[in-house]
C-alpha cells in the first residue's frame, strides 16, 4: 500500500509541477495536469489534496470539474482567453514560420477543446 501512495505521490507532485510551469509556457496545458495532481493526491496525500482544492487559483475549476465534469461559463472564457494571449506572444516571438504555424495549430486545438466542455447551467 506504500508502494501505491508513494507512486501517486510522485505522479501528482510531477503533475502539480508540469502544471505550474504549463502557467507560462504555452506548449504545457496547466489544467489537466492540475486536475491530474488533484487525482494523485487524492489518493496519496490527503494535506497536499487539502492545499491543491482549496488554493484560490485552481480550487473553483477542479471542484466544478469533480463534481459536474463542467466548468462555468466564465472560468472556460478565462482559460480560453489567457490560452490565445499566451500562444499570441509566443507566435509573434518566434521568428520561423513553422513553429508558428505548429504554435497556431495547437492554440487552435486547445481552444475548441476548452469550447467543447460542457458548461455549468
Amino acid at each position: 500500500m506504500a508502494v501505491k501512495r508513494g507512486f501517486f505521490l510522485i505522479i501528482g507532485l510531477c503533475s502539480l509541477a508540469l502544471g505550474l510551469i504549463g502557467i507560462v509556457l504555452p506548449l504545457l496545458p496547466t489544467v489537466p495536469f492540475i486536475l491530474l495532481a488533484a487525482f494523485c493526491f487524492s489518493r496519496s496525500n490527503e494535506r497536499l489534496h487539502h492545499w491543491l482544492v482549496n488554493h484560490p487559483w485552481f480550487a473553483e475549476g477542479i471542484r466544478q470539474w469533480q463534481s459536474n465534469r463542467a466548468l462555468s461559463r466564465p472560468l472556460k472564457k478565462k482559460a480560453m482567453l489567457m490560452t490565445v494571449l499566451s500562444f499570441g506572444v509566443s507566435i509573434a516571438i518566434v521568428p520561423i514560420v513553422w513553429v508558428k504555424m505548429m504554435l497556431l495549430c495547437m492554440m487552435l486545438f486547445l481552444v475548441f477543446f476548452l469550447w467543447r466542455i460542457p458548461e455549468l447551467e
